[in-house]
């Protein structure tokens, strides 16, 4: 299989071209190599050919390659370019433009810093862009390079929705098992760690939520209002994809949830701990409080204090302490303070 004049993250980002991979597909699941000036050249040479193109968005020339080599309209050539990255999705006469999301697995990134691609496709075309590198494509990328690769732009664009929402589950799978540490005890002997490890776990929820949601949306879009070259299998693709999507933000409540009741559990017991403590200390004063009042009554330093002379007084005085204190004692049980 040709292997492609494929430029690295570091070559697209210095200048030298936005192309980070092109193929033209034959529609039978494999596609060659396509460099750049290909790549802005290119026009169907046999039926059933489709061109894709993956570029780094925020490299020079790119919306200027849309606007006057593939007629998109400025507004949305700017769209495909930008930092807006709310997930969308619309038709424009016979095209489809969407922006998506996915998972965030750079070295040193957290799941909940979403990475956006944009894509334009036309039936026979499909430019998909980002700005932060993205597995996805490259994904998809390899299958077309073993020759078992989607055929058409429809395919492509549900290969790579398909394969965006499945990265999905391995965040959540993560996430899932960190509450099943926790709730089986790895960690209850780190109560601070497993309070920041839970309200981790609830800020990746609700970021996920936060970013997944508008997607979901955006799918949908995509499923009713792509052009007649988005065939109807390719819209049942989307459906399973938008179905999937539908369980994995269920997932992410269910995780909330359990996280919320775990984080709910460990402060009931650190508040079940301090009160115990301060219970005890509580009767501990009791205790302490009238025995310190006789002691320092008979410890005052002025004539006339009885027992001065006797050798018996200290004993005596113990002895008193002691009855006192086990009188305390009984009152206190009684009461059922103990």
């Amino acid at each position: 299989m040709n292997q492609s004049p494929i430029l690295t993250e570091s070559d697209a980002q210095s200048g030298k071209s936005p192309l980070l991979f092109g193929r033209v597909l034959d529609g039978k699941g494999s596609g060659r190599a396509i460099d750049w000036t290909e790549a802005m050249a290119w026009r169907p040479q046999a039926a059933g050919e489709v061109l894709w193109v993956h570029l780094c968005r925020n490299e020079p020339g790119v919306q200027q390659w849309l606007e006057e080599d593939l007629n998109v309209p400025e507004p949305t050539a700017e769209l495909l370019v930008s930092d807006a990255t709310r997930p969308r999705a619309f038709r424009e006469n016979r095209t489809l433009v969407a922006t998506l999301r996915g998972i965030n697995f750079n070295p040193g990134a957290e799941p909940e810093d979403m990475v956006s691609m944009q894509l334009w496709a036309d039936g026979e075309r499909l430019v998909t862009l980002r700005r932060d590198p993205l597995q996805t494509p490259r994904d998809v990328l390899a299958e077309i390079d073993r020759g078992h690769g989607p055929g058409d732009v429809g395919a492509l664009i549900t290969n790579l929705t398909e394969r965006m929402v499945a990265r999905m589950n391995q965040s959540i799978v993560d996430m899932n098992d960190h509450i099943d540490r926790v709730e089986d005890g790895a960690m209850a002997d780190q109560p601070e760690a497993m309070l920041e490890t839970i309200a981790t776990i609830r800020r990746n929820c609700l970021a996920l939520q936060r970013h997944m949601g508008p997607q979901h949306v955006a799918f949908e879009a995509i499923s009713r209002d792509a052009p007649s070259w988005f065939e109807d299998h390719d819209r049942r693709e989307i459906a399973e994809v938008i179905d999937r999507l539908r369980r994995y933000l269920e997932d992410i409540d269910i995780s909330k949830e359990s996280a919320v009741v775990l984080q709910d559990e460990l402060r009931a017991r650190a508040l079940s701990r301090s009160e115990r403590t301060n219970y005890i200390l509580t009767i501990v004063a009791a205790v302490f409080l009238p025995l310190g009042f006789l002691t320092g009554l008979l410890g005052i330093n002025v004539g006339g204090m009885p027992g001065m002379e006797d050798p018996d007084a200290f004993w005596i005085v113990v002895g008193l302490c002691c009855a006192v204190f086990a009188m305390q004692l009984a009152l206190f049980w009684r009461w059922r303070w103990l």
